[in-house]
């Protein structure tokens, strides 16, 4: 429980992930939440139904989020998608999981957004966030990706991948663009504005 402030920790439950615990590769963050997504799973550290994978995109793919490693300031780091892990707990406080955030992992829902995620009250309507709430139990059964996105046009990887075989369904090898689109009529999930989002998911 290292990871979590004071206060977090009197709420947060024992036995909760840490980054050791987790598989990561750089810029790959929908297959490290679903990795993260299946570590719980095979764990039982809490219960699967109380996960959800969150896409952050938008229909210009460019989402502003504060707090990222790859931006040592306070200026945020512009993603085409950003994916986060959300657990909500039958007890205690909300929290996400963000292995690219500087803030403490697991961080409080309402620390997270304020600090990451902000207010799209005072960026551009081009930059307004919304997200993609999807159960984890889903995710891992529907998402599948082969990476084809992370190639330029030469072919050549833009970042290295995981290590690991790609991950595929029986009906899918690649299907992530269902994932970032932000269109509530294609794939799985809901699509929340960034204000339904904490309205829904914070204490505040």
């Amino acid at each position: 429980m290292n990871n979590l402030n004071a206060g977090a920790a009197d709420d947060y439950q024992s036995g909760t992930p840490s980054r050791e615990d987790c598989i990561y590769t750089s810029c790959y963050c929908e297959e490290n939440v679903w990795k993260l997504c299946e570590h719980i799973m095979i764990q039982k550290q809490f219960h699967l139904e109380e996960v959800y994978a969150v896409f952050i995109s938008n229909d210009r793919k460019m989402v502003p989020i504060w707090k990222q490693k790859s931006n040592s300031g306070d200026e945020p780091v512009l993603w085409d998608y950003h994916v986060i892990l959300l657990h909500v707990p039958s007890r205690g406080q909300n929290v996400i999981y963000d292995l690219d955030t500087v803030l403490p992992f697991p961080c409080p829902f309402d620390t997270y957004t304020k600090d990451a995620l902000r207010s799209d009250d005072f960026i551009k309507s081009i930059y307004r966030r919304k997200l993609r709430v999807i159960p984890a139990d889903i995710y891992l059964k529907t998402f599948a990706s082969d990476r084809s996105h992370m190639k330029d046009n030469s072919g050549e990887w833009r970042m290295p991948p995981p290590p690991y075989p790609c991950i595929e369904t029986a009906e899918s090898k690649m299907n992530i663009n269902s994932f970032i689109s932000m269109d509530p009529k294609v794939g799985w999930g809901e699509v929340n504005t960034l204000t339904e989002f904490v309205q829904r998911f914070g204490m505040t």
